[in-house]
C-alpha cells in the first residue's frame, strides 16, 4: 500500500491539538471561516511541532486578512474553499505557502473549470460539493475521480470514516496523495476522537 498525506482538520482545543500531533499525521488544520461550526480565530498551535504542516482553511477571504492570519498562527499552507482567485492562489504561492485549492465534487463537476488553477496550486482537495464549503459529513461518488483529466495530485476529503477509510486508502488513484480526517473522527465539533483517529491511521498504514 503506498503511503498517503493524512491531514486532520478542523481543530480547536489546545489540549486536543497536542494529542492529535503525536499521532503520525502530515497535515493539522484550523478553520478560519466564522460560519464553520469548527471556526477558530486564534488557534494554539506551539504544541503541533515542526514535523506537522498547519493548514489555514479559508473561503474567500482578502489577500490581508489571510496574511495576518498566517502571521498570527504560524500557518505553512493554505486551504481555500472559496472561488478564490487564480492570481490570489498565486500570490501566497510567491509567499512561500503551500497552496491546496478545494473543489466541490458532485455529478456535474466540470473539470475544465479546474484548469486554470493548475499552476498555482500545490495540490487539489475534492470535497463534497455543499453551500456550506465543507464540513457537511457525506461523501461523494469517487467514481467521479476517474474522470479527472489532470495530473495534480489531490486530497481526498467529504465524509471519509472508519466505514471507508480502507476503500479511501486503496483508491486506485497514483494523483490521490492524501486523506483529510474531519467530522467523522470527532466527539463533538472541533474536538477529534483519538481512539478512532488511531484506528483508522492503523487501517490507512495497513498495520
Amino acid at each position: 500500500m503506498r503511503a498517503l498525506k493524512i491531514k486532520v482538520c478542523g481543530m480547536t482545543q489546545p489540549a486536543n491539538i497536542a494529542a492529535v500531533a503525536a499521532l503520525p499525521i502530515d497535515y493539522m488544520g484550523f478553520i478560519f471561516y466564522p460560519k464553520s461550526a469548527r471556526f477558530i480565530d486564534r488557534p494554539n498551535t506551539g504544541s503541533v511541532g515542526h514535523t506537522i504542516k498547519k493548514v489555514g482553511v479559508f473561503v474567500n477571504e482578502t489577500a490581508d486578512h489571510i496574511a495576518q492570519k498566517v502571521a498570527e498562527s504560524g500557518i505553512d499552507a493554505v486551504q481555500l474553499h472559496g472561488n478564490e482567485s487564480v492570481e490570489l492562489c498565486a500570490n501566497l504561492q510567491k509567499q512561500g505557502l503551500e497552496v491546496i485549492k478545494a473543489f466541490g465534487i458532485d455529478e456535474n463537476v466540470n473539470w475544465s473549470a479546474i484548469a486554470p488553477y493548475l499552476a498555482v496550486a500545490d495540490y487539489f482537495l475534492f470535497d463534497t460539493k455543499s453551500p456550506q464549503h465543507g464540513g457537511t459529513g457525506q461523501t461523494f461518488d469517487w467514481k467521479k475521480l476517474k474522470e479527472y483529466p489532470y495530473k495534480k495530485p489531490y486530497f481526498l476529503s467529504g465524509g471519509l470514516s472508519l466505514e471507508n477509510i480502507q476503500e479511501a486508502a486503496t483508491f486506485n488513484d497514483k494523483r490521490l496523495i492524501g486523506l483529510d480526517l474531519n467530522s467523522k473522527f470527532e466527539t463533538a465539533p472541533g474536538l477529534k476522537n483519538i481512539e478512532t483517529l488511531t484506528q483508522a491511521l492503523k487501517i490507512i498504514n495497513n498495520e
